[in-house]
C-alpha cells in the first residue's frame, strides 16, 4: 500500500465512500483544546481470535467485522468525534507498524494525538492485520531512536490499550512522551465493557486514572461472576491477566493543556505529584483496585 508514507488516504481528504467504513476520515469540527487541537488515532483490528479456542475461519470474520463496527460506533454514540479535531482510525490492511507509525508522526506535526489501542497483544507487540502484521519491538526500537534523535517528532498525551500484556509496552509509550498509559498485566479478558466505560468516563472530562480505574472496576466485577475466585482464595487467572496498571501523569483530561502550555504545567505538576506521592513518582504506576 502506499499509506505509510504519506497518510494520503486521510490527511489529503481521500477518503472512502463506504458508510461502514468512517475509518480514513479526519473529521474537523470538534471544539481544540487550549494549545494545539486534538487528534485520535486508533489502531483497530480483532482478527477474529479468542484466546484460546479454536474457532472456523466464517466464525473468526464474523467476530472481525461486528467488533470492528462496534468499536466505530461506540466513539460516535459516545461523542468522539465532537471532542476530537481530527480522527484516525487504522484497521484491517492498515493496521500495520509502517502506517501507526507514519500516523503518530505525521499527526504530531500540528496536532497533540491520544490513542486506542483495540488489538491483540504480545508482551512488547501490538498484532497488526489478521495476525500477520506485527507492531513488534524492532518497530518500537526504530521509532524510540528517531524519538531520541527529535524529540519534536511525536506529541503523544494519552495510550489507551485494551491489549494483551499492555503493560509491557507501558515503558516505552512512556519513553516516546506519552503522559499517561494504562495496560494489562497479561492477557486481558476484559475488553469489554472496559472500552466503552473508559470512552464515556474520559470523554465526558474525567481523568485518565479515573477513567481507567473505574471502568476497570466495574468490568471486574462483571467478569468476577463469570471467574469467581478459587477454592483458595486465590484469583482466577483470567481476572488477574485483565488487572489494568495505570502510569504516567494520572490527572491528565481530555480538555488539559497542550503544546507549550502543557509543557509548562506539567513541569510543575510532576514536582508536586514527587513531593506528593513517592512511591507512585518512583514507579510510575497504580493498580486497579477490585
Amino acid at each position: 500500500m502506499a499509506f505509510a508514507p504519506s497518510l494520503k488516504n486521510s490527511v489529503a481528504a481521500t477518503h472512502r465512500q463506504n458508510a461502514s467504513q468512517p475509518s480514513a476520515q479526519l473529521l474537523h469540527n470538534a471544539a481544540s483544546a487550549v494549545g494545539r487541537p486534538l487528534a485520535l488515532v486508533v489502531f483497530l483490528e480483532n482478527v477474529g481470535h479468542i484466546h484460546g479456542v479454536n474457532l472456523p475461519r466464517w466464525a473468526m470474520a464474523a467476530i472481525d467485522w461486528l467488533t470492528e463496527e462496534y468499536a466505530k460506533c461506540q466513539l460516535r454514540l459516545l461523542g468522539a468525534y465532537r471532542r476530537y479535531n481530527r480522527i484516525l482510525i487504522l484497521e484491517d490492511d492498515d493496521a500495520t507498524a509502517a502506517n501507526l507509525t507514519s500516523a503518530l508522526i505525521e499527526l504530531s506535526v500540528n496536532h497533540s494525538v491520544d490513542q486506542l489501542l483495540l488489538v491483540h497483544g504480545q508482551i512488547r507487540c501490538l498484532i497488526g492485520y489478521k495476525g500477520q502484521e506485527l507492531v513488534d519491538a524492532a518497530a518500537f526500537d526504530q521509532l524510540l531512536a528517531r524519538y531520541a534523535a527529535d524529540s519534536s517528532l511525536l506529541d503523544l498525551r494519552i495510550v489507551y490499550g485494551v491489549n494483551c500484556y499492555g503493560a509491557s509496552l507501558a515503558p516505552t509509550w512512556l519513553a516516546l512522551g506519552a503522559q499517561a498509559v494504562n495496560g494489562a498485566q497479561a492477557v486481558n479478558w476484559l475488553p469489554e465493557p472496559s472500552l466503552s466505560l473508559f470512552l464515556s468516563k474520559w470523554l465526558n472530562g474525567a481523568p485518565f486514572s479515573e477513567a481507567v480505574v473505574s471502568s476497570a472496576s466495574r468490568a471486574r466485577a462483571i467478569g468476577k461472576i463469570l471467574w469467581p475466585d478459587q477454592v483458595d482464595g486465590s484469583e482466577h487467572p483470567h481476572m488477574a491477566g485483565s488487572r489494568q496498571i495505570v502510569y504516567g501523569r494520572r490527572d491528565v483530561t481530555i480538555a488539559s493543556p497542550t503544546g507549550r502550555i502543557r509543557t509548562a504545567q506539567l513541569t510543575t505538576a510532576h514536582k508536586v505529584e514527587a513531593a506528593e506521592h513517592p512511591r507512585h513518582a518512583a514507579n510510575g504506576h497504580t493498580l486497579t483496585a477490585d
